[in-house]
């Protein structure tokens, strides 16, 4: 958490080091700095019909790094789909913080000794300052829904977060702390059974919805079913894969039995992916009704607010939930939600006019932060690393001449299943540049798909921008250029690549840049640009989303939401393979299916050697990366805003940001 400045010599300072990672995470494209600060509301437009080649140029901010990026910028040209907001990333990333917990059952057992019977890790005395009146928080990227199984953005994620619990969440240190669970479960305590076969949560005694009926060990059991049904394609399904049953002891007790011995006991009903359903709201929603269910956009909770109004694409209203066990936290009348506009506009919003008292996800370039932060009205949070930015290689064919086959997992790419030319295109990308031009001190080039815990970020992987070795390369593959001087071509095949991500002024600079190599190399590269908001939504009739993957490449931030990355791991497999049969809804989008690395995942799942699952978790990496499932490009970091008057924001490496909104007060 970061406490408030004593004095403007301590504040500059503050501002000295933050503003840089500010920088490092680029504004909207084609932004400019106005005085209102106030954010336009976004609404729910089908984006414009997608196209495989460009069709405009996004110009260079007026920001833009030197020589290098302004060549690059100049040369890239971008075709746009949806509203110009920028983007942000799929679920939240690791951070250094919790290390410890990630090697085994034995770390994880002791960290959460610690937090054990801490209801929450408060900053502030509950129901300190002032109450009443509305917490105004800005999403740049709006919610479009709020059932926690079935989103696949952060922004949904978050929005669910005032509403709906898991039986534990991750503190702003990494520690697990008990939230509808009496306290965290462990070998000590007994919780953990010795053979690591099963754990047992006791939950807290009393607890209702919102409407007023009891929360029982039902809807944890309710819950498991529902994501264990592959016909619902929940987004969270690799955190409930291991579950061989879950079982209400009484109704205020489960117990989860794994199917082989499980060194990670809080794989599932912990953090933002483990939140809990209410049993008589969604039974009607099971299997294949689950993704077109109406309380997906009205779920019933158990936490300090709940829904009053939500409109799509636009703005989340709640209110005090009358029925939450410590009425005492509750300082907002209401809590609001507003999406649309961009991170400019929402930091001016915080930190200039006074019309917001909380922005997320601040990715601004320095020259615009300076500008913004140098009044010191707000405060900036910086928690770690919100994950790795890396372009995703689609193992399949997305030529729309497919139809409905299109980037379908029996399609195979026809040349990006060459690994030959994975490499070649990796090794083309000047990482060094990437990080120090465009993000900063708040971004390292990275070669790995995993750096946080730090114990756990592989020292086995190199990436040097090497352009005539990966010429060479492609030659040696019988990659030649054609007859137009330019494109390499093969068996009649061209190195065309269409390659997209969201709308934010950084990513294409990022796009700009890899351009300008790959076209040095001999790939004629098309890029594409979506708005953020459809490119993370859910909807199954937009080609645009991340999980149709109707492109070559793709580009966005990633990591894991646990201190221990097995789910995260699990998210490569060839169980996951998103397709039109699971509505796109599974993680592994890029379509890469490997034996081997799916055995290595596999064992990750049942070793309780502390020593040998470091190993694990650094061969999948290293498998990832030497395969170039994905090409890792940037470890980064992206801060948040709040008003000086507000109290309890802390910032967390492996949930939501709204983690702990109940002590959050003025």
């Amino acid at each position: 958490m970061k406490p408030r400045m004593p004095n403007s010599t301590l504040w500059l300072l503050l501002l000295a080091l933050v503003l840089p990672i500010l920088a490092a995470c680029g504004g909207p494209a084609g932004s400019t700095a106005t005085g209102t600060g106030a954010p336009s509301a976004a609404t729910a437009a089908a984006p414009a019909a997608a196209t495989e080649a460009p069709a405009g140029t996004i110009a260079a901010s007026t920001a833009a790094p030197a020589a290098t990026m302004a060549g690059a910028t100049e040369a890239a040209g971008v075709a746009t789909s949806g509203a110009a907001t920028t983007a942000e990333t799929a679920p939240s990333g690791a951070t250094e913080a919790a290390g410890a917990a990630t090697s085994g059952a034995a770390t994880a057992t002791s960290s959460a000794t610690e937090a054990a019977g801490a209801a929450t890790v408060a900053p502030a005395a509950a129901g300190g300052g002032t109450k009443g009146g509305t917490l105004k928080i800005l999403f740049w990227q709006a919610p479009t829904i709020l059932n926690p199984h079935q989103n696949q953005g952060t922004k949904d994620s978050e929005a669910g977060g005032p509403m709906m619990e898991p039986l534990g969440r991750w503190d702003q240190n990494g520690k697990p702390v008990p939230y509808l669970a009496q306290e965290i479960p462990t070998a000590e305590n007994g919780g953990v059974a010795k053979d690591f076969k099963s754990i047992t949560w006791k939950l807290k005694k009393g607890v209702k919805w919102s409407d007023g009926s009891p929360f029982t060990a039902d809807d944890v059991v309710f819950t498991w079913q529902y994501c264990a049904d592959k016909a619902a394609a929940c987004a969270t399904s690799t955190n409930f894969e291991p579950i061989q049953k879950v079982e209400a002891v009484d109704p205020n007790t489960i117990k989860i039995t794994w199917k082989e011995p499980n060194p990670n006991p809080y794989i599932a009903f912990m953090g933002y992916s483990g939140e809990i359903l209410q049993k008589k709201q969604f039974s009607a929603c099971m299997g294949a009704k689950a993704a077109q269910c109406p309380a997906n956009n009205s779920p019933i909770g158990t936490g300090p607010y709940k829904l009053k109004e939500f409109k799509p694409g636009d703005v989340v209203t709640y209110e005090k939930n009358e029925n939450y066990r410590d009425a005492a936290k509750e300082a907002f009348d209401t809590v609001e939600i507003k999406g649309g506009g961009d991170a400019v506009s929402a930091a001016r919003a915080v930190c200039q006019t006074g019309e917001a008292d909380y922005a997320w996800n601040l990715q601004i370039e320095k020259a615009v932060a300076d500008e913004i932060f140098k009044g010191g009205k707000c405060d900036p949070i910086v928690a770690g690393s919100t994950g790795i930015e890396r372009i995703v290689i689609n193992f399949a064919n997305p030529d729309p001449a497919l139809g409905d086959k299109r980037s379908e997992p029996d399609q195979p790419h026809p040349f990006l299943t060459d690994l030959k030319v994975r490499q070649a295109l990796s090794m083309a990308i000047d990482r060094k540049t990437m990080a120090e031009q465009i993000y900063g001190i708040g971004g390292k080039a990275t070669c790995n798909a995993l750096t946080q815990p730090t114990e756990l970020n592989s020292p086995n992987t190199k990436c040097p921008f090497d352009l005539e070795g990966a010429k060479k390369l492609l030659d040696d593959d019988g990659w030649k250029v054609g007859a137009d001087g330019t494109t390499r071509e093969k068996n009649s095949k061209k190195l065309v690549i269409s390659y997209s991500t969201t709308i934010n002024s950084l990513r294409q600079k990022e796009q700009a840049l890899v351009k300008a190599n790959w076209s040095k190399l001999g790939v004629q590269v098309q890029l594409k640009a979506i708005d953020s908001g459809v490119f993370f939504d859910t909807d199954k009739t937009n080609p645009d989303t991340f999980g149709h993957f109707f492109t070559d490449v793709q580009m966005y931030t990633n990591s894991n939401d646990s201190p221990d990355p097995t789910s995260y791991f699990d998210g490569f497999t060839c169980a996951q393979v998103a397709s039109k049969a699971n509505g796109w809804q599974l993680s592994n989008n890029g379509r890469y299916c490997n034996k081997d690395y799916d055995a290595i995942v596999k064992q990750m799942h049942s070793e309780t050697d502390s020593a040998k699952r470091k190993q694990l978790f650094i061969q999948a990496n290293d498998k990832l990366v030497n395969d170039v499932a994905v090409i890792p490009l940037i470890d980064r970091a992206t801060p948040e805003g709040k008003s000086k008057d507000l109290q309890g924001p802390t910032g967390t490496t492996f949930d939501l940001n709204l983690w702990n909104i109940a002590d959050w007060h003025k």
